[in-house]
């Protein structure tokens, strides 16, 4: 290969991403990491000198333009920009696993908090509130009932961004303690992790504790369905269980951490190998 012919851009390199280049050192694949805080290029400027870019870039809006800058020089991005700005907005996610005939939630928008409030009044309660942009579990919250959804949407009306007062609503799937992290990298789902919590939400950011889930055919096909059904090449789907055990999708992760679920499938999977491996062969369309 060519001098660099990855760059894995990123402005913080976290324990996932030196796995990554770690993983990409062992297979002999040169490459570099370009931090996103001080990379700029012109408008029809030639082509990036990488054949591939890994975007791993944390902050939303910078890794969508990102994305978008390398696609605009010719250059191939994973994940795209178009899975990128998908997977980022629960609403256009919502959509697409929809419109992949996926089991989901059932799900609203209420285009002000008064039209979310008769939106959650139909969907019943106890339901969720959910921020269309964000991860980690920040501002999701739960409603028990039409006296805290009241409450919920006067704060949001008070809110001064447009997009606070656009919002999203769900049912609220009840789960047996736990939901289920599938990994998807290339089309193939790599194994998958239960996510334990003392709280409602399981995020491994929120201190939820991991376990392997055994990855059954009908999991696995779940999960490398709706990674297609929003473009990512690489992505952890969240899944969740009710009380019968049907699967239920409940968002596609574009920029997927994976050092819980790393530590939780030990050596039976290397999620790094497995994105290293998918971009060393991965070039232009």
């Amino acid at each position: 290969m060519t001098a660099a012919s990855v760059a894995v851009f990123a402005s913080r390199v976290r324990a996932d991403e030196k796995r990554i280049m770690a993983a990409l050192d062992r297979r002999g694949v040169r490459h570099e990491h370009i931090d996103t805080r001080t990379y700029w290029s012109f408008v029809g400027e030639h082509p990036p000198p990488w054949r591939v870019v890994l975007n791993r870039e944390i902050a939303h809006t910078r890794a969508l333009y990102a994305a978008k800058m390398i696609e605009a020089l010719g250059g191939t991005v994973v994940n795209s920009a178009a899975a990128t700005e998908t997977c980022g907005d629960k609403w256009r996610t919502s959509l697409a696993l929809r419109a992949a005939g996926l089991p989901t939630p059932r799900t609203a928008l209420g285009l002000t908090p008064q039209a979310a409030l008769a939106a959650l009044d139909a969907i019943g309660y106890p339901a969720v509130v959910k921020p269309l942009v964000g991860s980690w579990g920040r501002l999701v919250t739960r409603v028990p009932d039409r006296h805290m959804a009241t409450t919920v949407m006067e704060y949001l009306d008070a809110l001064p961004a447009p997009q606070s007062r656009i919002v999203y609503v769900q049912e609220l799937i009840i789960k047996p303690g736990r939901d289920i992290r599938v990994i998807v990298v290339g089309g193939d789902a790599v194994g998958a992790t239960y996510r334990h919590g003392d709280h409602w939400r399981t995020n491994v950011a929120r201190g939820a504790q991991t376990e392997p889930c055994p990855l059954t055919d009908e999991l696995a096909k779940l999960a490398v369905r709706a990674a297609e059904a929003v473009g990512a090449e690489i992505a952890g789907v969240d899944v969740v269980e009710n009380a019968d055990g049907e699967l239920f999708v409940l968002e596609v992760n574009h920029g997927v951490e994976f050092s819980g679920f790393q530590r939780a499938v030990g050596r039976t999977v290397d999620v790094a190998g497995r994105i290293a491996d998918h971009v060393a062969g991965r070039g232009p369309a």
